[in-house]
């Protein structure tokens, strides 16, 4: 791949959105069974049955995955596979677009089954970014929609930020408190993390005029977008080697490609099919980003925008985007253990989330463990406020490879635990000179002694 600026041309990007998609796929795969197969967590075969239960043949609308055909295991296996191998043709053969548009359909299948697990930000980018690729050439319009994408991606996440009224944001204190409550830091974050509060308001501010003031920069003269495109880059640097948010930020680079792409001037007038599609797409998503717009700063909508947004929703072609509109200030984490007499109980150890106290953050992206993402979520609420924990739950009581699979340890291995539980405990960093990465302060009961019986 071609990492010089005058070099970049829209295959490239393409080759790099390949390289994602490959990514996307296989992660989600090795999990797949545990998480939503007929044995996982969440099933998506009943999630499937139960929609269609509810709202008919709307489902197929509401819904749209090439699961409808087929909601076995072995379906699920194929469709990541086959993913995973047009991304690789996409990468590597001729056929690019037409790979990335199989890889396109496959996601937004996958995405529309996985429930909790494939409910992330990124996962709607990638959808929209394919939806692009589809038709991403170096015409004037195509170019555009593409400028259009990454300004919103860091525009709405400044935005978002502001209007939430977080007090951190406006204080400038969020980043005293990000690297140590994001879901998955790595071993720097622990080391910025150490830094002196002076230097964590000053990263927020930065963060901010990232995110609000360089945005505008993407639709300047060629010189200003560069710069505008290298400092966006860094900051997606900064936050990949600060914490793991699976291939997030490769792609918001990957997108940036687009800043210094130059539109080309055809000697011969474009095909009308071509500025017909062209069209279309650009109203498309200029009609949905405007009542996206207008919801983001709390304007009336026009006659029908809410009415437009329902009918393309289901599709994710065109989303709204802003990561940590609310900073979170303190880090619960969820012990689960089992028990087989109700009287001594053994830990269970996830592979990824903060667990034993000695053990270093780990560095895993673009692999996204969606399990312990999840985790993250529910220790910041109650088990109530997240009912795939209960299933969770229970497939360990009955012994699940598929979900214990998924985990680091398995204190019941080649048995079943009689009896679970959760407890919750507030983690924080250690400082220098104190010994491991982390303090653990148990504040109580998290999910209820529970037996099959």
């Amino acid at each position: 791949m071609r990492i010089r600026a005058e070099a970049a041309t829209p295959a490239d990007f393409l080759r790099f959105l390949g390289f994602i998609y490959l990514t996307a796929f296989t992660s989600f795969g090795v999990q797949a069974a545990g998480l939503i197969g007929s044995h996982g967590i969440l099933p998506y075969a009943n999630y499937l049955a139960s929609v269609r239960e509810q709202i008919g043949t709307s489902a197929f609308w509401q819904v749209p995955t090439v699961f409808w055909l087929n909601s076995s295991d072995a379906a699920m296996r194929t469709v990541w596979i086959a993913g995973a191998l047009f991304a690789i043709a996409a990468m590597f053969l001729p056929w690019r677009r037409a790979s990335l548009a199989v890889c396109l359909v496959l996601w937004l299948s996958v995405c529309n089954i996985g429930q909790d697990f494939l409910s992330f930000q990124w996962d709607v980018l990638l959808i929209e970014a394919g939806f692009l690729a589809i038709f991403a050439d170096d015409s004037p319009v195509r170019v555009w929609l593409f400028r259009w994408l990454i300004f919103r991606l860091m525009f709405f996440s400044g935005v978002v930020k502001l209007t939430s009224g977080d007090p951190t944001w406006h204080n400038l204190t969020a980043m005293h408190f990000h690297y140590e409550t994001q879901p998955l830091p790595t071993p720097l974050a622990w080391f910025v993390n150490q830094l002196p509060m002076a230097a964590q308001k000053a990263s927020t501010a930065a963060a901010l005029f990232v995110e609000l003031v360089v945005p505008f920069s993407f639709f300047g003269p060629r010189r200003v977008r560069v710069l505008g495109a290298w400092i966006t880059t860094a900051l997606q640097l900064l936050i990949l080697s600060t914490g793991n948010y699976t291939f997030f930020n490769f792609l918001a680079i990957a997108l940036c490609v687009w800043l210094v792409i130059e539109p080309r001037r055809r000697e011969t007038p474009t095909p009308r099919a071509h500025r017909a599609v062209s069209a279309a797409v650009a109203a498309l998503i200029a009609m949905v980003s405007i009542v996206q717009l207008l919801m983001l700063f709390r304007m009336p909508l026009p006659a029908g925008g809410r009415q437009v947004l329902e009918a393309v929703d289901p599709f994710h072609l065109v989303n709204s985007y802003g990561l940590f509109a609310n900073m979170t200030t303190e880090r619960p984490e969820i012990l689960v253990e089992g028990s087989a007499d109700g009287v001594n109980w053994k830990a269970y150890e996830f592979r990824y989330k903060p667990g034993n106290v000695l053990r270093a953050p780990p560095v895993i992206e673009p692999f996204q463990p969606r399990l312990d993402w999840q985790m993250w979520f529910a220790a910041l609420g109650s088990y109530q406020q997240s009912p795939w924990f209960t299933n969770f739950m229970v497939r360990l009581m009955q012994g699940e490879p598929a979900v214990t699979g998924l985990l680091q340890y398995n204190p019941f291995a080649g048995t079943r635990p009689k009896y679970v539980r959760a407890r919750v405990f507030l983690y924080h960093f250690t400082a220098f000179g104190e010994k491991g990465w982390w303090r653990a302060e148990e504040r109580g009961l998290f999910f209820p002694v529970v037996s099959l019986r």
